[in-house]
């Protein structure tokens, strides 16, 4: 059964989707059991595009083609990149489009995407092992702003979902533990994930979930782990990670992933490097400890932000009744015992890290659905909102933490005499001065008569939806003269590009599909063809010479038409191997029955039945 309504958790390491069936939420998973897709693409070159797994697993191999973490680039400028553009082994450019808006580009493969193109790349694979559902509520930091809400908003349209609530993490978190049967209490969520951190203060009470606070930062998370593990083997190695070198960062990335989670197990790991055609072998072993004191000035920043964020809801550490952790990274023992000293109280950790936001996205998107009607939540904005004035100064109309929906307005006269027309600029952000502020977006209200100066009255108004998203109008009261925009980011895609992007998905729907059957269809041939290989070597002497002369063309058919980029000549190849290996599989059966029933062991015998998908 498809599910109509799904919950997506758009990770900066993995993703993941979850549905409720019977009132509970569960995980969407493959065939294989597995529920996250990583969040890695791959462009090979030939035209296709790899996600998730198959795109992880050639990092390694083709680190130049192969993209990470594009959640971190969302609703970002290249200036606030700096810092971690030295790590990103891919060209990022910042393009100009009109009205004065820019826009991010990642230059891959001979070919550039905008980060929201490639979220929904990664979002459509999601979707597709949910069954092609058409809703969704996709979750994201609770201290992403605005502009990083309408990119992952623009992904999910680009992907072809109707995306019915944008919610915060944190929140989802909670939900998915249930913690409204206390029926009372304050709880607090902190969320660590690959590429992010927030932490937010809820109040429970009698099935409202109300955020009182949140506090957080968008460039912490686990991959700032790797990074120090990264560049205290740069240092070993003597090169500059501001180089960037794809295929070193790479293998650097791969294996400072690996140490960090054997560390959560154990007490050391080796960090291993082996390029040949460098010259360059590397073999290290980093303890616990070592790794601890690395990461220490990071975990620190998290609880400075804890901290922050129990101020800003008024209530102390001890009244806090309930702490939840969330995201990958929280894995990291220093992570869990450092958040248990400052709560006084050990944390939630029964449920997988990687799949309670997922989980409780699914609950909101039951709730919306009409599925519960026993829950509510109240969300909040992470930070101010406001439009610049007279000497650059930015008056806010909506302060942070404020619960959602939020509505505000203030009323604002001309400087001049006979101005005409009034520009609004709106900025995000806590500081005084526009110039220390995120700016989001700008509108002209037009028309005004002329008057002489400060006679105009403008009155602005505000109002963030359920979603977070921002909504300005503005209207000039002694003419009448108004204009209503959705803000939309002075970076990032304009509602005609994302139309654009929308309409090219489905009307290249048909290839990509077909371009995916194909890879799967080549993943399937290489392992029909190592198990047909495999049982050739153990019982191909026992079937009759015509069969295994059948079984050898099978095998040159479906070589030959791997390389081909139609599918259909490839399934038929595989169909062909499947009928020709017959006859050995049940030969490798008949011998493993043989076996048991004279009471030997068949475990030199392989039951990997050759032509058969498992």
């Amino acid at each position: 059964m498809t599910p109509s309504v799904i919950g997506i958790d758009l990770g900066t390491t993995n993703s993941l989707a979850a549905y409720v069936r019977d009132g509970k939420p569960r995980v969407v998973r493959d065939a294989t059991g597995a529920a996250l897709v990583p969040s890695a693409l791959c462009f090979p070159g030939d035209g296709s595009v790899l996600v998730g797994t198959p795109a992880k697993a050639r990092a390694l191999a083709d680190p130049e083609h192969t993209i990470f973490s594009v959640k971190r680039l969302m609703g970002r400028t290249l200036a606030e990149l700096a810092k971690e553009l030295p790590l990103i082994p891919h060209q990022i450019i910042e393009r100009d489009a009109e009205a004065g808006r820019k826009v991010l580009h990642v230059e891959v493969g001979g070919r550039e995407y905008t980060p929201e193109e490639l979220s929904a790349m990664i979002l459509r694979e999601v979707r597709q092992r949910a069954g092609g559902a058409t809703k969704a509520v996709i979750t994201v930091p609770a201290y992403f702003d605005d502009a990083q809400r309408q990119a992952t908003r623009d992904a999910g349209r680009i992907a072809g979902l109707d995306v019915l609530r944008i919610v915060n993490e944190p929140t989802a978190a909670a939900l998915a533990y249930g913690l409204d049967r206390r029926k009372q209490g304050l709880v607090a969520v902190y969320d660590l994930g690959g590429g992010t951190f927030d932490c937010s203060i809820l109040r429970l009470a009698d099935g409202v979930f109300q955020v009182l606070a949140t506090n957080g930062d968008t460039r912490l998370g686990g991959d700032d782990f790797d990074r120090a593990l990264m560049a205290v083997v740069a240092r070993d190695l003597g090169v500059d990670l501001s180089a960037r070198d794809a295929q070193l960062l790479q293998h650097l990335r791969d294996q400072a992933e690996r140490v960090k989670i054997r560390l959560s197990a154990l007490p050391e790991a080796e960090f291993a490097i082996d390029l040949p055609d460098r010259a360059m072998k590397y073999r290290r072993r980093f303890t616990r400890d070592e790794l601890e004191t690395l990461i220490a000035p990071e975990i620190d920043r998290t609880l400075a932000r804890c901290r922050s964020a129990l101020k800003d809801a008024g209530v102390t550490v001890g009244e806090i009744d309930e702490v939840v952790l969330v995201g990958g990274a929280t894995r990291v023992p220093l992570v869990r015992r450092r958040v248990e000293e400052l709560f006084g109280r050990k944390p939630h950790t029964e449920l997988n890290p990687d799949e309670v936001v997922a989980l409780g996205a699914a609950v909101q998107a039951d709730i919306l659905t009409g599925g519960r009607k026993d829950m509510l939540l109240l969300d909040v904005v992470p930070l101010s909102l406001g439009i610049e004035t007279l000497g650059g100064v930015v008056d806010k109309l909506i302060y942070r933490n404020s619960a959602v929906p939020a509505r505000a307005r203030t009323r604002y006269t001309t400087a001049v005499d006979n101005q005409t027309a009034v520009e609004i600029n709106v900025y995000q952000g806590e500081r005084e001065l526009a110039e220390d502020c995120r700016p989001l977006g700008k509108f002209k209200l037009a028309g005004i008569p002329p008057m002489p100066a400060q006679f105009a009255q403008v009155d602005v108004t505000f109002l963030v939806d359920a979603n977070g998203l921002l909504t300005v109008s503005a209207a000039e009261q002694r003419s009448g003269t108004s204009m209503k925009v959705t803000v939309q980011p002075a970076h990032g895609l304009s509602e005609e590009e994302i139309e654009r992007l929308v309409l090219e998905s489905v009307d290249c729907a048909h290839a990509d599909f077909q371009a995916r059957l194909l890879i799967e269809l080549r993943n399937k041939a290489e392992g029909e063809l190592r198990h047909t290989e495999k049982g050739l070597a153990a019982a191909g002497d026992r079937i009759p010479a015509e069969g295994r002369q059948a079984i050898e063309q099978a095998i040159a058919a479906v070589r030959a038409a791997q390389s081909g980029a139609d599918p259909q000549p490839l399934r038929a190849a595989l169909d062909g191997l499947a009928a020709a290996t017959r006859p050995l599989a049940e030969e490798m059966m008949n011998a493993v029955v043989s076996a048991a029933l004279k009471g030997q062991s068949p475990d030199s015998l392989s039951l990997d039945s050759p032509g058969v998908e498992s």
